[in-house]
């Protein structure tokens, strides 16, 4: 085992990049015209983020500015998790949160996905909210990878720890 290659597969945000996204977010709703008079807003609340305007088509406009922040700062929309517009008085709210890790569900998919299209001497196993696999040849962990990049799932998936 000591002469295997190995990476992990993760799913983790840039918590500073998705924070300036929101900072970027809030400044370009106060300054935008059409949301003068809205009170449109968008902050974090705790771990989540909370969207708030006077309709729910403005508080719609306000999360597609904050998505493509987010996009622009390399954070992939598949860990933005957006509930739906909620009437709370006079104003609509959206709450989102980022997702971080994989869940069993989907770590058992990846498995399945490696197990039936990979090549045959890569081992992949669960630890915790990510995946290691692992294999003798270099070559067949990239094959892994460009399987997994070419894969519909709905996780953003990094590689790390390449070795």
């Amino acid at each position: 085992m000591a002469n295997d290659s190995s990476f992990d597969i993760v799913s983790k945000i840039d918590r500073q990049e998705a924070d300036n996204a929101l900072n970027q977010a809030h400044k370009e709703v106060e300054q935008r015209y059409d949301f003068k008079g809205t009170d449109a807003s968008i902050a974090w609340s705790g771990e989540s983020i909370v969207i708030k305007a006077n309709s729910e088509e403005r508080a719609n406009a306000v999360l597609d500015v904050f998505q493509t922040k987010l996009i622009k700062r390399g954070i992939s929309l598949k860990s933005l998790e957006t509930g739906e517009p909620v009437q709370s008085g006079k104003e609509y709210r959206i709450t989102s949160t980022l997702k971080e890790g994989i869940s069993q569900e989907n770590a058992k998919k990846v498995n399945k996905i490696i197990r039936d299209e990979g090549p045959k001497g890569v081992k992949s196993q669960i630890q915790g909210d990510e995946l290691r696999v692992q294999s003798k040849s270099r070559d067949d962990l990239q094959e892994v990878q460009r399987i997994l990049k070419a894969a519909d799932l709905d996780v953003d998936l990094q590689f790390t720890n390449y070795r």
